[in-house]
């Protein structure tokens, strides 16, 4: 009795199989475009950081008064940018992506929403601070050349990351929606199965 069930049983866990994969194979994808996305923005970020690190060696050691404390800024600034953009993009390269269920892979894109939005705030509160520094110099004799050029670049460097952040956010956040939104009508009642939210 049991071999006249074998054959059944067997492409029933197969069919099974096939159907876990092909929900599984749109999560891949998306996540792969996901990182994707991060890649491209952390290497426009890796470019801002080394042309401003060439730059800034050079000014800082050409220059003189504003202009010096301006490069030097820069350089420093942008010394920690290509950390996180190498960072970032070695984590993203060495990620196991099939290790990830589809729930893990959709909470890793929101928190990386998050956390641009976050910077993005933090990004605000730098170009504040470089006003702040330009104001103060007005009334320091012996730091005015160094708070405004450090204010200037600071001012510079927060702008170009807010930019940043915000497009990168954008982006990614298009990309996740158009996402859900396709996973939900593909899986909507219509077509004869569950619809689910995330």
């Amino acid at each position: 009795m049991f071999q006249r069930f074998k054959l059944p049983y067997i492409v029933l866990m197969l069919s099974v199989i096939s159907l876990t994969l092909d929900a599984q194979n749109p999560y891949y994808d998306f996540f792969e475009e996901s990182q994707n996305i991060t890649n491209k923005g952390m290497y426009v970020l890796g470019t801002w950081a080394v042309a401003n690190i060439a730059l800034g060696v050079n000014g800082w050691i050409q220059s003189s008064g504003e202009q010096k404390y301006f490069h030097q800024m820069n350089t420093l600034w942008n010394g920690v940018n290509l950390t996180i953009a190498t960072w970032s993009l070695a984590s993203n390269y060495g990620r196991d992506i099939a290790g990830m269920d589809a729930q893990e892979m959709i909470s890793h894109v929101t928190g990386l929403e998050n956390l641009l939005l976050i910077n993005a705030g933090l990004d605000l509160l730098y170009i504040a601070g470089g006003f702040v520094m330009r104001h103060q110099s007005r009334n320091s004799e012996k730091r005015a050349d160094l708070l405004k050029g450090y204010g200037n670049s600071v001012i510079l460097q927060g702008g170009f990351l807010l930019v940043f952040d915000l497009i990168l956010y954008g982006v990614i956040n298009s990309h996740k929606s158009n996402f859900l939104n396709d996973i939900e009508l593909s899986m909507s009642p219509g077509m004869g199965q569950l619809t689910f939210s995330f």
